[in-house]
């Protein structure tokens, strides 16, 4: 059942407070398949969740929206030693949770980066303005976002 209900472990909410985030109200759910109507973009923290996921997906087009969280990560390098994942700090010692607390937060300021240049690009072009350039990684030449056209990546199917 993975906690289904449970608060979240007491190392990771005790990594979030060392942030300035409460996590006390955190409570462990279980992905539905239902979720994917509701959802543009489902992310995974590892690989066995990203296949699982996909697997769980009704249709090909909602499995292409499961993408790996850290795959926004504008510093993910291909020699990456998590093969870019989040590794489960779960049961390990106080600097592994401060690990994972750091690589989801390059990610998911890597993902606001890339949302902030979708959103601006459709102002840019009204305006008559070039759109803005996607940010520069050092790990891969693309982003997970580049590649699906305007429409796509603002969750039109």
């Amino acid at each position: 059942d993975w906690h289904v209900g449970g608060p979240m472990d007491r190392r990771a909410r005790a990594e979030l407070a060392r942030h300035g985030y409460d996590g006390s109200a955190h409570r462990a759910r279980q992905f539905q398949p239902s979720w994917f109507t509701g959802r543009d973009l489902v992310l995974a923290m590892d690989r066995a969740n990203l296949a699982d996921l996909r697997e769980m997906a009704p249709d090909a087009d909602a499995a292409g929206r499961v993408l790996l969280l850290r795959s926004f990560d504008p510093d993910l390098a291909a020699d990456d030693p998590f093969d870019g994942q989040v590794p489960d700090p779960y049961g390990g010692p106080p600097a592994d949770y401060a690990a994972a607390f750091g690589l989801v937060q390059s990610a998911v300021r890597g993902l606001a980066s890339q949302l902030a240049g979708l959103l601006e690009a459709p102002a840019a072009l009204a305006r008559g303005d070039d759109p803005p350039e996607p940010p520069e990684r050092t790990g891969s030449a693309r982003t997970p976002l580049q590649g699906a056209s305007p429409r796509q990546r603002m969750g039109g199917r």
